[in-house]
Formats: C-alpha cells, structure tokens, sequence
C-alpha cells in the first residue's frame, strides 16, 4: 500500500508541483485549497503524513495544526513565506515535525517528507509500554484495560502525554495543545486538571502514578511502567 500526503496548500501552482513530485516518487497525494476539509479528510482517510501551509485562506495553519493534534498523530511539515525565528520554533513546539521555508525547492522538500516519515517509523518500533490506548475517533482513553472518564480538556493534556512519552511539557504548552484560547488560562487551571487526571489514573491502580511533576519546568508521562 502506498504511504499517503495530504497536502494543504491555497497557492494552485505549489500544490500541482508538489503533487507532481511525490507521486513520481511513489506517494499517493490529496490536495486541498483550504483548511475547512482536513479534519473530516483524516478522520476518513489513511494520511501517513500532512503537509501544511501557514497562511491558509480560511485558518491559520498553526491554528489548524492544535486541531489536528487534538485528534490525531500523524507527522506535519510545515510551508511558510516567514522565515521568521520565532514562526519556526512556534511551529515546532506545537506539533509541527519539520518547517519548509517557500520558495523551497520540490525535491528537497520529498526528501523531508521521506526523512520524516521514516525518522516516524523508526520511533514508533518498539512502542513505549505506558499502559495506555487511545481511540482518536471516540476520543476515549483506556489505562491497563480500563476506560477512563475524562472531561474534554483531561483528554486533550493526557493524550498530549501519551503521544510524547519522557517529554516534559511546560504548562504553556499543555494550554497550547489542551486550549482553543490558551491565553484566557491561567497555569493553577492545568495543575488543577493535572490533579484530576492522577486521582482518575490512581482509581484505576493507587501505586501508580505515571505522570511526573518536574518542578519549575512542567509534567511529563514516564515512558515505561
């Protein structure tokens, strides 16, 4: 089966060139204008990888990459016409796994898209064993077999968790991917929900407690249980 790009891209010109590459090197492409189609695309169509374009018609693209992450893990690479230091980190740190500054060159940006998909392959081999299953569509959690009940922002800090297991987020970045208006939070909010989702967790089995509190820094999710 061949691997499947999604790519989201307004300007008709990138989109056929780029469609053009990848599929002569071997990749099935879906192109879209807009970002309005790309939720409902993922969620009914296998994309091994999305292509984003920041400066989208009808959403930001970082915007529209939180919504994605919400749901779904699969890598993005993102296209953008800033070169801007603080435009690349902002990309990276909300889920972003690699940032393509236009003009760029169609080949280059293939070998990205192939660098990053098996940098992606090779990580997921073997999964760190933390106990947990996440089902995207039903957005439900399970922790060593049984279904947690998590509220909407419980599920969006613990799901953040398990896709980067040993990392350490910072309460900023948890409102980031947890929050749709992150900035009308407060820190004290997400240690609230942090406590809620230990006393959840700790209902299930009260010797374990597999998040870590790294203190002035922020929480991370142990990689092995």
């Amino acid at each position: 089966m061949k691997t499947t790009i999604l790519i989201v891209e307004d300007e008709p010109a990138i989109a056929d060139t780029l469609q053009y590459t990848l599929e002569t090197e071997g990749f099935e492409s879906i192109c879209l204008g807009s970002g309005s189609e790309v939720l409902n695309v993922l969620e009914n169509t296998d994309v091994d990888l999305l292509i984003l374009d920041v400066g989208l018609p009808d959403i930001n693209g970082f915007e529209l990459c939180k919504q994605v992450r919400r749901r779904h893990t699969l890598p993005i690479i993102f296209l953008t016409a800033r070169a801007d230091e603080i435009d690349r980190v902002v990309g990276l740190e909300i889920g972003g796994d690699d940032y393509v500054t236009k003009p760029f060159s169609p080949r280059e940006l293939s070998a990205r898209v192939k660098a990053v998909l098996r940098r992606i392959r090779c990580s997921a081999v073997p999964p760190p064993q933390t106990g947990f299953e996440v089902d995207d569509s039903r957005r439900r959690i399970t922790w060593l077999g049984h279904p947690l009940e998590l509220s909407r922002y419980e599920y969006n800090i613990l799901v953040t968790f398990i896709r980067r297991p040993g990392h350490v987020f910072s309460r900023e970045q948890l409102m980031s991917h947890a929050w749709d208006e992150p900035e009308a939070s407060m820190d004290r909010t997400v240690d609230a929900h942090i406590k809620n989702i230990r006393a959840k967790l700790k209902s299930v089995h009260p010797d374990m407690d597999p998040i870590v509190t790294h203190r002035g820094t922020g929480y991370a999710l142990k990689e092995e249980l």
